[in-house]
């Protein structure tokens, strides 16, 4: 998508790019202070440009989504529109907020419905439940899913290939230099925390590393889970350890700033998100010196479920996430200047529904293209990747 975009017209207004904005790219977790909040939650992708090209890509991933579950295309409308008026008035709200006050501006899951304009005791029940569930996702919780005791000390559960401890792997693998490598990047890692968290780290002993296939935009980049142990078996920590290669937008948009993108991702997310995990940082790896970010694998960590969502849930959804993106925005732009270009009227918000229905549709023909090249076999496919 942003090759599409690269040829696009923009304002000339540049914010700090979550880079990668789609609808399954924000989500809760847990701020410093103990609560949940909604907010961005994936930066692979960070980079500084056109404020333009988040709202698109918000905007069409929501018209996909609404295809994708069957709305019809008024209603798909709806909710892509709702998502775009939502941005455009927050951002209005934002240019007339002091620079602490819009700094301190977060949202609380439990509060998401007042920042809405959907008012449903329907609503209010599933938020309650959403909550509910995000913070049952602990370290406590991953300790009795990915770890098993043997010999009186926690070991990471071999789940291949999802997880596969380095214990486990192949015989051609140097699984003791891995290690090595492994512990040597986090303890380069403390040296990008604060001295606060770097000491309270420090009380942490790592008892198990294993490699990690994480999302679909990520699976063949390294990702490693680190599990340690604080003051006793009942207080582990597990941290996520993930390859950040170049941003995708750098071909468009230039060179990050920073020369280790594990950094260029974590000032990226600090820039961006009201309140962000306190053991983020950012390492480098001394086998084929790989860039990396770190931050707490599960931490009351939720994402919202669009399959099934109701008209009224995808338009709240939209709502929460417009607002949301917004804020990021606003926290490293002109808010001013790009609301004053918005304007007051629907006119920004149907230009945006327009690209967004001809996206999605185009979409669908790509779609289409992909399914005829593989019954055509020009596209080799196959459940065992081994023959591919």
């Amino acid at each position: 998508m942003a090759n599409d975009l690269a040829v696009t017209p923009t304002s000339g207004l540049n914010v700090q790019l979550g880079g990668d904005a789609h609808l399954s790219n924000f989500g809760a977790y847990a701020s410093p202070s103990r609560e949940l909040v909604f907010d961005q939650n994936d930066f692979d992708e960070t980079l500084p440009g056109p404020w333009e090209w988040d709202v698109k890509r918000l905007a069409a991933s929501f018209f996909v989504a609404a295809s994708e579950i069957g709305l019809s295309r008024s209603r798909a409308r709806d909710a892509t529109s709702a998502a775009v008026e939502s941005y455009r008035a927050a951002m209005a709200r934002f240019g007339d907020s002091g620079y602490l006050d819009l700094w301190y501006e977060h949202t609380a899951v439990a509060h998401a419905a007042a920042e809405t304009e959907v008012d449903s005791a329907a609503l209010e029940k599933r938020l309650a439940r959403f909550e509910r569930r995000a913070r049952s996702k602990t370290n406590l919780q991953a300790l009795a899913k990915l770890a098993e005791d043997v010999g009186g000390q926690y070991r990471l559960r071999s789940q291949s290939p999802v997880l596969v401890p380095l214990r486990d792997l192949p015989a051609e693998y140097d699984a003791a230099a891995v290690e090595a490598a492994a512990l040597d990047g986090f303890e380069r890692y403390k040296g990008t925390l604060s001295d606060d968290r770097h000491a309270l780290l420090d009380r942490y002993t790592p008892l198990d590393v294993a490699l990690k296939v994480v999302g679909v935009g990520s699976v063949g980049t390294h990702c490693l889970v680190l599990l340690l142990e604080g003051r006793d078996r009942d207080d582990p920590l597990f941290l996520q350890i993930k390859e950040a290669p170049n941003s995708v937008l750098e071909e468009f948009l230039g060179p990050s700033a920073y020369p280790n993108h594990g950094r260029r991702v974590v000032e990226g997310q600090r820039l961006i998100q009201a309140q962000s995990d306190i053991f983020l940082g950012w390492t480098e790896g001394t086998i084929e010196h790989r860039h990396f970010y770190v931050r707490q694998l599960r931490d009351w960590k939720g994402s919202a479920e669009v399959a099934g969502a109701t008209p009224e849930d995808l338009r709240f959804y939209a709502q929460l996430c417009g607002m949301t993106l917004a804020r990021g925005h606003a926290r490293s732009g002109d808010a001013v200047a790009i609301a004053h270009y918005m304007g007051k009227s629907s006119t920004f918000d149907r230009a945006i529904t327009d690209f967004s229905e001809a996206y999605e549709r185009q979409n669908r023909e790509d779609y289409a293209a992909f399914l005829a090249a593989i019954e055509a076999g020009r596209l080799p496919v196959s459940e065992n990747p081994e023959i591919l």
